[in-house]
């Protein structure tokens, strides 16, 4: 009978409604797919200090079977420099154990992990803004001058 659903294709209808179940219910997998544009159904691996969520399916392909689900304080402003460097090898495939499982190296001289803000207007904590934002200006001298009209 396995057979049978998966030749026409309905092992997957059974597959869907198993993630939708996993999300929580209708609402919250829409919420989850309008969130992250995705929706998958793995194991918890762990999460970090800033709330961020990191999952594993093996049953996905290579290089999609482990993901991350950022802490939801953010919305959907997020950006890929708020994963920290221990969980952005495991994210990567540089290592196979998670910092969970091995912990990284920690020496005195390393800084805390801070995201890069510089594109915003809200506030440090989220990418919306930044006391250090990028502004450009330029520093050598303008080659032409600007026509300012004759006072009569």
């Amino acid at each position: 009978m396995s057979g049978l659903l998966k030749a026409f294709g309905l092992d997957k209808v059974a597959k869907l409604g198993q993630i939708i179940k996993d999300h929580g219910g209708l609402k919250a997998s829409l919420y989850h797919l309008y969130w992250t544009d995705d929706l998958k159904s793995g194991t918890l691996v762990g999460e970090d200090k800033y709330g961020n969520k990191y999952f594993r399916n093996d049953q996905y392909f290579y290089g999609r079977n482990r993901w991350i689900v950022y802490n939801p304080k953010n919305g959907v402003d997020f950006d890929a420099s708020m994963v920290p460097a221990e969980w952005f090898g495991w994210l990567h495939y540089k290592t196979d154990k998670s910092p969970l499982e091995k912990a990284p190296v920690n020496y005195s001289w390393m800084p805390d992990h801070i995201p890069n803000t510089s594109g915003g207007t809200a506030g440090t904590d989220t990418l919306m803004g930044s006391k250090n934002a990028y502004m450009p200006y330029t520093t050598t001298k303008p080659k032409i001058q600007s026509w300012v009209p004759p006072q009569n």
